[in-house]
Parts: C-alpha cells; structure tokens; sequence
C-alpha cells in the first residue's frame, strides 16, 4: 500500500439523519456541509458565509446567541455597496434594505436552528486577522477596503483557546447536550507565505488541542493532516494546488462518515445518495416510455424512504 494512512478511531459522537448540525468556518465546512445536505442531513451552512479566522467565527456563534437583529448602524457603503464587516460578499446590495433583508432573513433562520442544534462542525482556516483601525474589531471580511484602514496580525494560541472558552461554556448552558467538532482547513494560505502559513496552522491545532484538554464536549476531526499526508501528490488538488479536488473532497467525506455515522446512519445515507442522484437526472428525450418508467421507479424509491424515514418528509422536494 502506496500510502500512509491517517488513523481515526470511531468517535463517541453519533450523527444521525435525526442530528441537527450547524457548520461554521472556512471552504472546508462549506464542502462538509454541502455533503451532508446534498443527502438531505438537517444543516445549517455558514449562514454568514464563508468564515477564515477563529475571532470572526466566534463573533458569528455571539450574535446567535443574542439573536441579533441587524439594522442599518451595522453596515456600511463602499463603492455603492452596503456591506457587512461581519459577512461575506454574498449578502452585499445596492441598497440599504436589500443588504438588511438578506442578513436578517438569513439570520432568523439560523438563530432558529441554533438553538436546537446538536452537532456544531467549526473549521478554523488561518489565525491570521484583519483588525478594523478605527473600531478595533476583527472583521470577517475586507470587502477590497484599502490595507491601511486594517492592522493584520496572527492571533495567539492563548487568545483563541480564551474565546473559545467563553464561547463553549455560553453555548452549553443553552444546550447542555450540544457537541462540537473542530478541525482545520487543510487549504493553504498561500498569500501569507509558506513559513506563516504553517505556523498558522500550527496555532491553530495548539488551540483545538488546548480545548480539547479543556472540555469533554470538543472533539477534533483531522482533515488537514488526510490531506497533507495521506493524500499527499498533487492529484488530489484542484489546479490552483492549493484546494483539494472533488476527488480529495469525497475521499474526507467517506472518512468523516466512517468516523461518526452508525451503521444504521451509513446505509440510510446510501438510500439517500441514490435518490438524490436519480432526481438530479435530467433525461435525453422527457417524454419517452423509457424516462416515464425511470421516473415511476425513482418516485416508488421515493415513496418508501419516506415511509421508512418520515424525517425526511421536509427534506427531500
């Protein structure tokens, strides 16, 4: 065997179709995230979009557990647009309202979710940060402001585990059973040069394993170290070299099942793939005898998965 693989024991924690999970963080919970909807898991993505750094993730996790209804005092014009420091470029209009509606109504939602949920999957991709010269802050994103309104520096370890402390004790005692899942964006940060961008990651890993030692409802998924080392030749990434490829992204995601699916959770998943797959199919002729006999078997396929998991009655369209 050409390889050297990573070994994961069989986690304690136990996902299930039933599980309520909300991802957080980099490119990395994004694809997790994607993954486990694609197959109609109850998920909540990035509902301020893509997040980089521990303090901008944190900060999101804070106006869930306020509530936090957004008004025009929060945003901000910039090249006729009103942005958000706090969110990616997605919720960013031409207007005032439609900046607020995509924030609030995003934000309803995922409060909503939040305090149900069970499995919270955070990926922290650098610990390096942009801070907001006149105000101070840590924002998540620069939305192409010039570089001399920030200060940029590397977060500690001690000022991430600090955070996260604080952090994890809010949420618990809102949902005492909650578990939560670190891991680090195997994606380089190639801007910061080779040397910072490992020892970003570094930081990064101190600080989860810090938590770790500090909480028994933190757990660590290794993503970085799949790709880095058992995934180690260069046709495991996308062409920017930098990004994992599909290929590199489905090969996580099996190991993340194995790691905290049952057996029982597997093979629903399986049920679901192929359902999932059969609706995406889009025929060569839509009103040939042969398609109409495809489409009667995927709804009986349908039919019994819903019988046999009424969970997904909302799920599957």
């Amino acid at each position: 065997m050409f390889q050297t693989q990573v070994k994961i024991p069989r986690s304690p924690v136990n996902i299930t179709f039933e599980s309520r999970v909300m991802a957080l963080g980099s490119c990395f919970a994004e694809n997790i995230g994607k993954k486990m909807s694609d197959v109609y898991f109850d998920v909540e993505v990035n509902p301020f979009g893509v997040l980089y750094n521990p303090v901008s993730i944190r900060n999101s996790f804070g106006f869930l557990l306020q509530n936090k209804h957004f008004t025009s005092d929060d945003i901000f014009e910039y090249r006729s647009l009103w942005q958000s420091f706090s969110h990616s470029s997605l919720f960013s209009d031409i207007s005032v309202e439609g900046c607020l509606d995509k924030i609030n109504s995003r934000m309803n939602n995922a409060c909503d979710f939040f305090r149900k949920t069970d499995i919270l999957l955070i990926t922290f991709g650098t610990a390096w940060v942009f801070e907001e010269k006149k105000s101070g802050r840590v924002v998540s994103n620069c939305h192409k402001l010039p570089a001399s309104e920030f200060v940029r520096r590397r977060l500690s370890v001690e000022e991430i585990v600090d955070a996260y402390a604080t952090l994890i004790n809010e949420v618990i005692a809102q949902r005492p059973s909650v578990q939560l899942i670190f891991s680090v964006s195997p994606i380089r940060h190639w801007k910061d040069g080779a040397h910072e961008n490992a020892i970003s990651k570094s930081t990064l890993l101190l600080a989860i394993e810090a938590l770790q030692q500090q909480f028994k409802q933190v757990y660590y998924f290794p993503a970085y170290e799949i790709l880095m080392d058992e995934l180690r030749d260069y046709r495991f990434y996308a062409s920017d070299m930098l990004h994992p490829s599909d290929v590199a992204v489905d090969y996580i995601w099996s190991r993340f099942a194995d790691t905290y699916f049952d057996e029982t959770t597997l093979k629903t998943k399986k049920e679901a793939e192929q359902l999932a797959a059969d609706l995406l199919h889009r025929p060569l002729l839509l009103g040939s005898e042969e398609f109409k006999k495809f489409q009667a078997a995927v709804e009986k396929r349908k039919a019994k998965l819903l019988v046999d998991h009424p969970f997904f009655s909302d799920r599957i369209k």
